[in-house]
């Protein structure tokens, strides 16, 4: 028989460890990092699931320990992260009150003060209003491409390491990237792989890239004109690009706004709520 696996982290593991205190029988807690909830029983030795599995308390205790880790749950319990060999980089899977976020070289791919990744990137598919073929130029834990693919016809999303999709395909929250048949997946530098696509291809683009000091490559001007080639007449753009309010992200602005009109995009409209500007073909 097949089980769903068990992710924790500390905002499941510590209401376990109260409940263990207070002598309670059963406690109500998730075991997919907060996409479900369920009751499970409470003893001295530890906890057991629904189905029948059992948690002892000192994994319980090695994640409640832990303030910035995700861990998969056997009869220890695995932190969630990996490095990758093909880009030099650090990933883990970093937890938040609600979905987790992904870590690149220690930095949050989501904004996670006063909102959480899920909040976040409903603000950015918002702005993008999907419809029709949709471009998502960089994957990460796939979010975007999931609450796109809600609405779209086909979501087509991009992804330069590998092993980002490992992380991804280890959280809960990113299931649905590899089971939405609305949902295909490319592997390699989108730099290059959008060069692949014909003229007009897409009706939207969420374009949603790491830090310039990561990927200064997809802030260019010559990376700008694939995004206008393979954008439909009427088409939208919505780029990410930080707060647009700090000094470090109203420089950043002004650079990708200039970029995106020399290159031909029009209305190219700030949209604070979702940290980014909007762009019209």
């Amino acid at each position: 028989m097949a089980f769903s696996p068990v992710v924790l982290s500390h905002y499941q593991a510590r209401p376990l460890l109260k409940a263990k205190r207070a002598g309670q029988a059963t406690a109500r807690t998730s075991l997919d990092l907060n996409c479900s909830r369920c009751d499970v029983a409470v003893d001295a030795d530890g906890v057991t699931l629904p189905d029948g599995r059992r948690i002892a308390w000192p994994v319980i205790e090695k994640v409640a320990a832990s303030e910035n880790g995700c861990y998969r749950i056997g009869e220890d319990a695995e932190k969630i992260q990996i490095y990758s060999e093909a880009t030099g980089r650090a990933y883990s899977l970093y937890p938040t009150p609600l979905a987790p976020t992904l870590l690149v070289s220690g930095l949050p791919m989501h904004r996670i003060k006063d909102t959480d990744p899920y909040h976040d990137t409903l603000a950015k598919v918002r702005a993008a209003a999907p419809r029709g073929c949709v471009l998502d130029t960089c994957t990460g834990l796939g979010y975007t491409a999931i609450e796109a693919a809600k609405v779209a016809d086909e979501v087509i999303t991009i992804e330069l390491d590998p092993a980002a999709q490992e992380i991804a395909r280890l959280n809960p929250w990113s299931q649905a990237l590899f089971h939405d048949p609305k949902i295909t997946r490319i592997i390699g530098d989108c730099a290059d792989a959008i060069t692949r696509f014909g003229d007009a291809h897409f009706s939207r683009i969420i374009h949603d890239p790491p830090t310039f000091a990561l990927a200064g490559d997809l802030y260019s001007a010559d990376f700008y004109a694939e995004l206008y080639r393979v954008l439909r007449p009427s088409g939208r753009l919505f780029h990410y690009i930080g707060d647009l309010n700090s000094p470090s992200g109203s420089r950043v602005t002004r650079g990708v706004v200039e970029r995106l009109k020399r290159v031909g995009f029009q209305q190219v409209t700030p949209r604070p709520e979702a940290f980014g500007v909007v762009a019209h073909k």
